[in-house]
């Protein structure tokens, strides 16, 4: 019998919209991407997930039940595409699941003032195993922070493993519920970090609007005007400040931090909105005008490049550059992080790291994530 070659990626991020799977074979580390699926969240869990996301409503017992149904809908994902695609449970080697982030405090974060930080993601790999049949690598994290990093960003490895170019200085920029960039200098050197919001404080500002789950290309936000004023006290939290290494999510960014923000502004939904846009499209620019070396590539990946509005913003803000996205690089951006949980499924089942501690902050690389036979 041949030897399984198949990886299936599993994540479900910030945003909490749906979880993203793909098939993704690799020749020399180079991932060639047999197929996806996007598997919608109901709306009743996607609820669970947020009330366990900030102290108040969440609890030990809502935690066990969310666990549970994320396994089974993270499964539901999986057996959807290995069902299209035509394959057997013995053609896959793994299945690597990032889960579902409920709480991510990292160390010496502004909200932690404790050395060591935390991170949990939920989606009980037992239930993907026994449900698919399949092997199941899960809990990429916490390996990463028990040395001392911030266990994210964790896809810049794969980055720096697929987009390196050995003549141009690149950044990639992931914008998914938060951005992050990946820097991939051209002597072969990688950094990266969070920038902030990405899409969290839009979505959920259009969602309170408009009633839809994100502003379709950018046209809400785009028919309104920047409030300055507001942009530079939203500016003013201290993550922007942060130096590297460095991470966030929702625990900072949130409607209830948003709120906060907006007393005292009375200012239209739109331009609230156009100046989130704007928020986000500074927090990355920002960070790619202060690096060491001149970037003369910029490839965007994640929800954010399907937001016309919003890659014009970031390609006027940073005019050095050119701005495009991952699929001019040969991977679409709606599965690179998907295909980049495939890869480290592959690294843990081969004993190879999976971090960067150039990126996390991390003592030593390490190997991540736990096996879950099924």
């Amino acid at each position: 019998m041949a030897t399984p070659n198949i990886y299936l990626g599993l994540m479900s991020g910030t945003s909490i919209d749906s979880i993203d799977v793909a098939a993704v074979e690799f020749t020399h580390d180079i991932p060639q991407v047999l197929g996806s699926h996007s598997h919608p969240i109901p709306e009743k869990l996607r609820e669970q997930i947020l009330n366990l996301c900030l102290p108040g409503k969440d609890s030990v017992q809502l935690y066990c039940e969310t666990d549970n149904q994320l396994g089974e809908l993270f499964s539901e994902a999986a057996l959807r595409l290995i069902d299209s695609l035509n394959i057997q449970p013995n053609q896959i080697a793994a299945i690597g699941s990032h889960g579902q982030t409920i709480r991510h405090l990292p160390p010496s974060s502004g909200t932690n003032t404790e050395k060591a930080g935390y991170s949990l993601q939920i989606s009980d790999p037992n239930i993907i195993a026994a449900r698919t049949g399949c092997t199941v690598v899960a809990d990429f994290r916490r390996a990463d922070m028990a040395l001392g990093g911030h266990g994210a960003p964790l896809v810049p490895a794969f980055h720096q493993r697929l987009f390196s170019h050995p003549e141009k200085n690149r950044v990639i920029v992931n914008i998914g519920g938060i951005a992050n960039i990946t820097v991939l200098a051209a002597n072969g050197d990688c950094s990266g970090y969070d920038t902030g919001p990405g899409n969290i404080l839009m979505d959920s500002w259009c969602q309170r609007h408009l009633g839809t789950a994100f502003d379709n290309n950018g046209d809400w936000g785009n028919s309104g005007t920047v409030d300055n004023q507001l942009l530079s006290q939203l500016k003013s939290h201290s993550f922007f400040a942060q130096s590297a290494p460095k991470s966030t999510g929702r625990e900072e960014f949130n409607q209830r931090w948003l709120e906060e923000q907006l007393a005292g502004h009375d200012l239209p939904a739109e331009d609230i909105q156009a100046t989130l846009m704007q928020l986000t499209a500074e927090g990355i620019a920002d960070q790619i005008k202060h690096l060491d070396l001149p970037i003369s590539e910029v490839f965007v990946c994640g929800g954010g490049v399907l937001n016309g509005a919003l890659m014009q913003r970031l390609a006027k803000a940073i005019p050095e550059s050119t701005v495009r996205s991952t699929s001019e690089l040969g991977l679409d951006p709606n599965w690179v992080e998907a295909c980049a949980f495939a890869w480290l499924a592959k690294q843990r089942l081969e004993g190879k790291p999976g971090n960067l501690p150039s990126v996390t902050g991390a003592s030593k690389e390490a190997i991540l994530g736990g096996i879950y036979l099924a």
